[in-house]
């Protein structure tokens, strides 16, 4: 386990410019609006030759438990409670305020180790502005500026001193071998992402409630799942209509889950079970399908829907009719607010990721092929037929293949959407992107 990095303070004061200035890449969503972090986000990160799992967190804020403050504030705390080392952060242009003398007396008493950081302290009046925080009592403050990258790697020869002595290399032999199923949860916003994340980790990791659109980055975890496997889940934004998405912050955080999406492995479609599913559903079913990630569904809040066989029979039919690519895909009715349906949910999820990795021997393939073009032989093209040779896998993740033959590049839509079909039902890939790219073979008497 790497040594736990908190990053904290009140809202706006750098936490998140300083996270990916840390990670050396940007992860986080930044903007001049207080309160963008909402939910603890963490990456591995190499400081000063010591590589820690660095955690940002929301701004702290004195609310009510049952408000979105106050589960902003309990998640950090969370964070907090795990950490090895917290770097409690203050704007130095404002200087101290009430608020950063409540919570550094909360971290006082918390017993964790802390690291003053007086962000926004550059120039040559940054160190004295930064001199304030001695009468916090946590020790000599570290002044840097995040954004302009000044008295960084001060901070991080800090940070280093400061955690225990990495594991011997004996130690740590054994990792890697078994990598984590990486996962991610997407669909519309307030169809139970955040929920179902929080019932398979089994902790509320991610803020939930009835307001939608709630989570704004993508919130990435590890955990060991039922079957004893090891998982790497992705909680993302909702994703609306592109129409509909005006704010500049919320375009972020529609691009922070796609690429959260391009990361993954598989993905779970989130589908709301007591609205159906609609235009939207089927539009971020296309982008799985066309970033060619293995997928399956899952109807949420199941609990609530009455007419069950009539919801389930929807979706079904929607699918078949509109996304024929992902005809014959996993559904799992769930509800992760009584836990209904979740034990089918790991197996369901190996399952897609078995079919998304799987290979085909070429001669079982070119049997298939003749089968194939007997039952149905290529169309004429500019009056001459096609002659389709042979077939390969070139690759999985997804399974994807090559077919050679004369004027191969020339097979129309229909019969390239017949062969993939087909393809998908004789080796019992349902659900799956298939790639099939046509490669024409040269005519070596076509100059002459």
């Amino acid at each position: 386990m790497l040594p736990k990095v908190v990053i904290t303070g009140r809202p706006n004061v750098g936490k998140s410019t300083l996270f990916n200035r840390l990670v050396g890449q940007r992860l986080a969503l930044v903007a001049d609006t207080p309160g963008v972090t909402r939910d603890r986000k963490e990456a591995e990160a190499m400081l000063a030759g010591t590589k820690v799992l660095l955690v940002d967190t929301a701004g702290l804020e004195e609310a009510a438990p049952d408000t979105l403050p106050g589960r902003m504030r309990a998640s950090t705390g969370a964070a907090i409670d795990d950490a090895a080392l917290v770097l409690f952060c203050f704007d130095a242009r404002t200087g101290l305020l009430p608020e950063d003398k409540y919570f550094a007396a909360w971290l006082r008493r918390s017993g964790k180790k802390v690291l003053v950081v007086a962000n926004k302290a550059e120039g040559r009046g940054g160190a004295a502005s930064a001199m304030e925080a001695y009468e916090l009592g946590l020790g000599d403050p570290v002044a840097i500026s995040a954004e302009h990258n000044e008295g960084v790697y001060d901070l991080m020869r800090e940070i280093a001193d400061l955690l225990p002595p990495p594991p011997d290399a004996d130690d740590l032999e054994d990792e890697g071998e078994n990598l984590p199923l990486h996962f991610a949860i997407v669909g519309r916003p307030n169809a139970g992402k955040s929920t179902l994340a929080n019932y398979l980790l089994g902790e509320q990791r991610v803020i939930t409630g009835p307001e939608p659109g709630l989570t704004r980055d993508s919130i990435a975890e590890e955990f060991t799942g039922p079957d004893g496997q090891q998982y790497r889940l992705v909680d993302t934004a909702g994703l609306r209509k592109r129409a509909k998405v005006d704010e500049g912050l919320e375009r972020m955080s529609t691009s922070s889950a796609i690429e959260a999406l391009k990361r993954a492995e598989m993905a779970v479609l989130a589908i709301d079970a007591t609205r159906g599913i609609d235009e939207q559903d089927l539009h971020i079913a296309r982008l799985i399908e066309r970033e060619g990630r293995g997928c399956i569904i899952a109807l949420t809040k199941w609990d609530a829907v009455d007419d069950r066989g009539g919801a389930r029979q929807q979706v079904i039919d929607r699918i078949s009719i509109s996304l024929s690519q992902m005809k014959g895909i996993t559904i799992i009715p769930i509800s992760a607010e009584t836990g209904e349906g979740m034990n089918k949910l790991f197996p369901a999820l190996r399952a897609a990721y078995e079919l998304w990795n799987k290979r085909i021997p070429t001669s079982a393939l070119n049997r298939w092929f003749e089968y194939a073009l007997e039952k149905f032989p290529p169309p004429l093209v500019e009056g001459r037929r096609l002659k389709l040779r042979y077939i390969t896998q070139v690759k999985a993740r997804p399974p994807t293949f090559a077919l050679f033959g004369t004027r191969a590049e020339q097979t129309p839509d229909t019969y390239h959407r017949y062969l993939v079909n087909n393809l998908r039902d004789a080796f019992e890939m349902p659900g799956v992107p298939i790639r099939l790219f046509l490669r024409g073979t040269e005519n070596p008497y076509a100059d002459k």
